[in-house]
């Protein structure tokens, strides 16, 4: 099993440690072209402050890397990408960048996006091990051998919170992946990248007119899954919410008759009735039959 350590911002680190009830973080790179593949949803990336402060100081679970429009990684995350607002995120993006008219641009930035984020009290901070003057953005570690078994040993996995690992042997043994549950945000990114940044029904591509809909609604106790979400277009969403259309288990798009009886109208929904509905290649993401009938059955107004 790996881990990273990534250096970041102190500011950074303290605005999120003063937070309370964290479920999630946007680690975010100002650079939006490199990719980041050091870690597997379920591994363990943890933060170390800038030098000569060389210390492991937190950490989160990594779910997910997306490059997003700074404007839609404010949305999904707010608060938990590290700043007050909007503003505040746009002024130290631009400071990475060295740029001076930062106000309306929509940068596009990559988001290490992390779930279950914790902060070790400063009594409590861990050395890193191995460290090299000259490393930019962070190491990995394989948390099965030396070095990395001393970073293991010291976090006690066990305090880590909402933390699961199981371990195949005593102790320390060969620790088994689990994939972190997400985050509202962190389920915003997932069902947009998992449907191509498309909209499941109409094919639209204009990202800010997009809405990750959930399939059963969080608060009926339905999940942060992507197999419980599906891209919509944001109008497509509202109806959809309010059982004026639905989408079938065979993957059909179906348009309630109660939208020409209650608004006269709906002509251009209509035009949509019983187009197949685009998606995920991946099958794991693809929508959840029994989330589709419930919806189909609950919510649909047929």
């Amino acid at each position: 099993m790996q881990a990273y350590v990534g250096i970041t911002d102190r500011d950074w680190f303290e605005f999120l440690r003063s937070q309370p009830h964290l479920d999630e973080v946007n680690f975010w790179r100002p650079s939006g072209t490199q990719q980041f593949k050091a870690l597997q949803p379920g591994e363990l990336f943890l933060f170390k402050l800038h030098s000569p402060v060389n210390y492991i100081v937190g950490g989160g679970i990594f779910a997910h890397f997306s490059f997003l429009p700074i404007n839609l990684a404010w949305e999904s995350f707010g608060k938990s990408n590290g700043a007050n607002s909007l503003s505040e995120m746009r002024r130290q993006v631009a400071k990475y960048k060295h740029e001076d008219d930062f106000r309306t641009i929509d940068y596009m930035i990559g988001c290490i996006i992390l779930e279950q984020p914790f902060f070790i009290p400063q009594r409590d901070w861990i050395p890193v091990p191995d460290w090299k003057t000259g490393i930019q953005q962070g190491k990995g570690y394989d948390l099965s051998v030396e070095p990395g078994l001393s970073i293991r040993r010291r976090l006690r996995f066990e305090n880590i919170p909402e933390y699961e690992i199981r371990e195949d042997r005593a102790r320390f043994g060969e620790p088994v992946l689990v994939f972190p549950r997400l985050g509202q945000g962190s389920f915003r990114v997932l069902v947009t990248d998992a449907y191509e940044r498309r909209c499941a029904v109409t094919n639209e591509k204009t990202l800010p007119a997009l809405d990750a809909a959930h399939i059963k609604p969080y608060y009926e106790s339905g999940e942060h899954l992507v197999s419980n979400g599906i891209l919509l277009r944001r109008d497509l969403h509202a109806l959809f919410d309010q059982g004026y259309v639905t989408i079938n288990p065979s993957m059909r798009f179906e348009v309630s008759r109660k939208i020409k009886e209650e608004y006269e109208n709906g002509r251009d929904y209509y035009r949509l009735h019983g187009g197949v509905v685009h998606v995920p290649a991946n099958p794991i993401n693809r929508p959840s039959r029994e989330y589709l009938e419930w919806h189909n059955t609950t919510v649909y107004r047929g």
